[in-house]
């Protein structure tokens, strides 16, 4: 049966680049920092496109934030082979919380006819892994969290949900929302002609009004968390030396370790 999926991604910063917050309200400026398609978004791009060679279909990559939104994440995802595009940008959005986020993201989704919606678990930049979840109650539609592993059966998926000593097999009727975990697989790079293709596959662009999202529960007055300060890391760091003139270093090592009950 092909497949309809959606798979939601975020612009982030690149781990590797200094942050700089807005001093007024405490978001992060993203237009200062070089921005990436988030690593476990490209995880869960990847993931939709195996299902949707498996099974045929079509993949939607939907993004929500300003232009760049689209140029780092959605055009990337694009170019990895998904077909189409849903761009959610209005400065009414600035400043939502994750709760915020899944509740505007699930406007845009409901209604449309996918099959699976599929998302990174978590973001390189909050680490909440709160969207996933929220989206699926937003939509009232099974949840399927921690996924290593992602089959679709008939009309069931299937997932290995990842814990720390093995995994649990989870199935639920389709539609469903996944959140796909990091190393469920290794994100294609993408293909020159799939740069080349990437700049001519519709985009479908969104304000808050056309996805009939209420302004009131969206951007930093709509959330119902708010960063109040931050403060830098103390650089100071405690330094010690361990001589080695009795040949006794390995023993005064493990001493001091146990000690700060490190082991």
């Amino acid at each position: 049966m092909p497949l309809a999926i959606a798979v939601c991604v975020k612009r982030v910063p690149d781990t590797a680049a200094d942050k700089i917050l807005d001093p007024d309200d405490f978001t992060l400026d993203r237009d200062s920092v070089e921005a990436i398609l988030g690593p476990v978004d490209e995880v869960a791009v990847e993931e939709a496109l195996r299902l949707k060679e498996a099974h045929g279909g079509e993949v939607t990559v939907v993004t929500a934030g300003p232009e760049g939104a689209l140029v780092k994440a959605a055009r990337k995802a694009l170019s990895m082979g998904c077909d189409r595009a849903i761009h959610l940008t209005d400065p009414a959005l600035h400043g939502s919380d994750a709760l915020a986020v899944a509740y505007a993201l699930s406007m845009v989704l409901a209604g449309r006819p996918f099959d699976l919606i599929l998302c990174g678990s978590e973001s390189t930049d909050a680490r909440t892994s709160l969207v996933p979840p929220a989206l699926a109650e937003f939509l009232g539609l099974p949840g399927l969290m921690a996924a290593k592993v992602v089959t679709v059966d008939g009309a069931a998926v299937r997932i290995h949900r990842e814990r720390d000593n093995g995994y649990d097999v989870i199935e639920a009727a389709m539609p469903a929302v996944i959140g796909v975990n990091w190393g469920a697989n290794e994100p294609r790079y993408p293909s020159f002609k799939g740069i080349q293709t990437a700049k001519g596959k519709p985009v479908e662009v969104l304000g808050v009004a056309e996805a009939g999202i209420d302004a009131a529960r969206v951007g930093l007055e709509g959330s119902q968390s708010r960063v109040l300060g931050v403060a830098a890391r103390a650089s100071a760091r405690r330094t010690i030396v361990v001589d080695n003139k009795a040949g006794d270093a390995h023993i005064k090592l493990a001493d001091f370790l146990q000690e700060e009950h490190f082991i």
